[in-house]
């Protein structure tokens, strides 16, 4: 066999129809649209349209919500890291994080750390340090000689208006906090907010807030 016998098996590249080009192609003119009618002008998208009729996208009830406040972690198996640990990916006389296991390519995600599940058998003695772990998966690593640490959640935090913000600093309005509330750019954090509409809402820890005092947090995107 040579490089230039190589090619693909038959029908594995199918070439495209190229419409409107002539009556001679048999997708000229009209290019497989027929004549008049809404599907043939452009700009129409009518998926799930059932001419005016309730569509069944709209008829079946809502399940369920979306969690504003929600975590989000990498779930990890106790056996997987058995797995990995055997096939030496991962090192098991080092504490297992969350940048350990995603270098090693196990945790997935996870902007909020990796909770450790305990589907699986976990033989090895290993050490982890995890924002959360499953009873059963503590008592699988503590069976097997090692340890768990769950790393404390962040401290709460408080969202605040505009005018909450106001109100807590002692003014009465937005544009009147005092200076040396600064943000990226040199603004005052209150030009900061009255003109950034869309970022009315900041996330500050509690303790980054005190009545006549700074504001040690910048607002979240």
């Amino acid at each position: 066999m040579k490089l230039n016998d190589i090619r693909d098996n038959p029908g594995a590249r199918k070439t495209r129809i190229r419409i409107g080009r002539g009556i001679g192609s048999g997708k000229g003119k009209t290019g497989g649209r027929g004549q008049k009618g809404q599907k043939s002008r452009s700009g129409v998208a009518i998926k799930g349209f059932e001419g005016g009729q309730m569509p069944l996208h709209m008829r079946l009830p809502k399940r369920g919500f979306n969690n504003p406040f929600g975590k989000d972690f990498a779930e990890v198996n106790i056996g997987m890291v058995q797995k990995f640990i055997d096939a030496e990916k991962l090192d098991g006389s080092k504490v297992l994080d969350h940048e350990t296991l995603r270098a090693a390519g196990l945790a997935r995600g996870g902007k909020d750390g990796v909770r450790l599940l305990g589907k699986g058998e976990l033989k090895a003695k290993v050490t982890f340090k995890v924002a959360g772990a499953s009873k059963g998966a503590i008592e699988a690593v503590e069976k097997a000689g090692g340890k768990v640490e769950v790393i404390a959640a962040d401290k709460p935090g408080i969202l605040f208006t505009i005018w909450d913000l106001s109100r807590l600093l002692g003014v009465s309005h937005p544009e009147l906090l005092p200076d040396g509330d600064f943000v990226p750019g040199g603004k005052r954090l209150g030009d900061f907010l009255l003109h950034r509409p869309f970022q009315l809402w900041g996330y500050f820890p509690l303790d980054a807030c005190s009545p006549g005092g700074k504001l040690s947090a910048m607002p979240s995107h």
